[in-house]
């Protein structure tokens, strides 16, 4: 008995010595380079949060200057008190500088948001559009300051993707390093914009990045720390909205109405994207149609939005004044469902209009003023068993949002650090995850993904879907000159009989072909034009791409859980 436990002991020590020896050559091998790359974390945070405060002083003091208040909490209020032809020309003539901005600056007038940084993650090693960036980011800070009715983490986002790619390109990052620093900047622009360091590292991993590897989470969460103390050094430590004492939730006797109101909230975020989405498409069929200059485009939704500002100002901006009222309970039943209703359609004429600005904001001012109005008739029907309606209001901002960004967890606690409220997560979180499961199926998962999908840039599915696109017929192929090469006489029998493949397409197009010919190569030609004949490169074999599919995927799974 006492050699067994001498033994076990001696084994344990042996092992435990081993396991530091590994542990310090670790450290040495790999320990200065990890801390050169957190290094370069941190210097990406601290840039981008810096930019976002830049974007966001940059907007108080041009709406300010265009508005003439100084006040902009109260700048729906205070709009209501100017001349009705000056809120109609503001955003016309804000319009007509971003439809400038965009013709000189964009191959097709189209402002960079979310959606771009998205697809930069997955399919372009973390790089996004630099020139195209920046552009966009100061057409929308003249979209929001001149009344825009959109959000400022869309640009944002992209603007700090912008600083994290010209980083990835000076030092030549990989495909995993360029994603990495890609999201480390993602997080410290929303922790910078928001005061949110844990939202912002989760919105990078959960939105941006899609998944939730481990050796992603150390840099992210030192950039979105850097991003937060560049906030409070220049706001201090205080949240976007603040809210009265919202009572205690009746537990088990309400728990169906945030149940419910989740189900409301789900079908109010797909009715909002799908009216961006409509409004989008009319506009597009509009200027064919019409032959409107593209640069023209933005000013004649300004003027829609100018007309519309008239008569109601709420839906002026970001739109904080009217969520704040939601939050602390200040508006009447119709005041909320009508104000709801009209930011949808400001919304939807903003982005129709190519003006620029995020979701997020608007969703959640959609989201408070649809939980207020749902706790307005659910604690007047059933008013002995019923919290506050404020609870309803956050519950809502919450649930619209998380729908719309197909991000549950990072809305969720967004919301929690937005108005410093960490009691009435029950209530949150049940709403948040019916509307997001609702939300999910009617959308393809979310509005920037559903944008995405509009492109025909298939992310939302997964990697199995979308790596196909990333590969290079002629990458993969075998040239005429292989030495396991196609017989070109074969190959020329082939291409008479319609079976061949563009060099310049990817094998997302290629592989059908196999599919459908039952063939096991398939020629790979260059098409000189109509009427010459095609050039034969070499062929495109199913096992090669198949193997190449497969090593992707493999790298992509390694790469989410390492």
């Amino acid at each position: 008995m006492n050699n067994s436990f001498r033994t076990f002991f001696a084994d344990s020590l042996r092992q435990a010595r081993n396991t530091c020896k590994g542990g310090w050559r670790v450290l040495v091998d790999k320990g200065p380079s990890q801390f050169q790359f957190w290094l370069i974390s941190l210097v990406i945070g601290i840039a981008a949060g810096f930019s976002a405060l830049f974007f966001r002083k940059g907007i108080n003091w041009l709406q300010s200057t265009l508005y003439g208040t100084d006040d902009l909490t109260t700048l729906h209020s205070f709009a209501d008190t100017l001349p009705w032809y000056m809120l109609l020309l503001i955003p016309i003539a804000g319009g007509l500088v971003v439809g400038v901005i965009l013709h000189k600056y964009t191959p097709d007038g189209r402002v960079r948001s979310v959606a771009d940084v998205i697809e930069g993650a997955a399919l372009n090693e973390g790089r996004v559009e630099k020139r195209e960036g920046l552009a966009s980011a100061l057409a929308s800070l003249i979209t929001l300051s001149s009344g825009g009715s959109s959000g400022r983490e869309g640009p944002v986002v992209h603007m700090a993707a912008v600083i994290s790619s010209w980083v990835s390109n000076r030092i030549k990052a990989n495909g995993i390093t360029g994603r990495d620093l890609l999201g480390c900047a993602v997080a410290a622009a929303v922790s910078a914009s928001f005061n949110a360091p844990i939202a912002g590292a989760l919105f990078a991993l959960e939105v941006v990045l899609r998944h939730f590897a481990v050796h992603a989470f150390a840099p992210i969460t030192i950039a979105s720390v850097a991003g937060t103390v560049i906030n409070r050094l220049e706001f201090g430590d205080v949240t976007e909205f603040h809210l009265p004492d919202s009572g205690a939730l009746q537990f088990y006797q309400e728990l169906p109405a945030f149940l419910m109101l989740g189900g409301l909230c789900g079908f109010v975020a797909v009715a909002l994207m799908w009216t961006i989405f409509w409004a989008e498409d009319m506009a597009n069929v509009i200027q064919a149609r019409s032959r409107i200059p593209r640069w023209l485009r933005p000013a004649i939704s300004g003027a829609l939005l100018g007309g519309l500002a008239i008569w109601f100002p709420h839906i002026i901006g970001v739109g904080y004044e009217t969520t704040s009222a939601a939050l602390t309970g200040k508006l009447v039943l119709h005041e909320a469902i009508v104000f709801a209703v009209l930011k949808v359609v400001a919304v939807s004429i903003t982005m129709a209009g190519r003006m620029g600005g995020g979701v997020f904001s608007p969703a959640l001012m959609v989201g408070a003023l649809t939980g207020l109005a749902f706790g307005l008739i659910a604690t007047s029907v059933f008013p002995e068993v019923s919290g506050t309606i404020t609870l309803y209001a956050l519950a809502g901002m919450g649930a619209v949002a998380a729908a719309v960004l197909g991000a549950p967890i990072s809305t969720t606690l967004i919301v929690f650090e937005l108005t410093g409220d960490w009691q009435t997560g029950l209530a949150v979180m049940v709403s948040v995850s019916i509307s997001t499961a609702l939300g999910s199926r009617l959308v393809d998962r979310s509005f920037f993904l559903s944008q995405l999908e509009r492109r025909n840039v298939h992310l939302a599915a997964g990697p199995q879907a979308y790596l196909l696109s990333t590969f290079n017929v002629g990458a993969v192929m075998r040239d005429k000159n292989h030495k396991r090469a196609a017989p070109e006489d074969v190959c020329w029998k082939m291409i008479s009989d319609g079976i061949y493949v563009d060099g310049n397409a990817t094998l997302e197009a290629a592989m059908p072909i196999f599919d459908k010919a039952g063939v096991t190569f398939i020629p790979v030609v260059t098409l000189s034009g109509e009427g010459q004949p095609p050039e034969l490169w070499g062929a495109l074999f199913h096992v090669d791409a198949l193997k190449a599919y497969n090593r992707a995927l493999a790298a992509t799974a390694a790469e989410e859980h390492s």
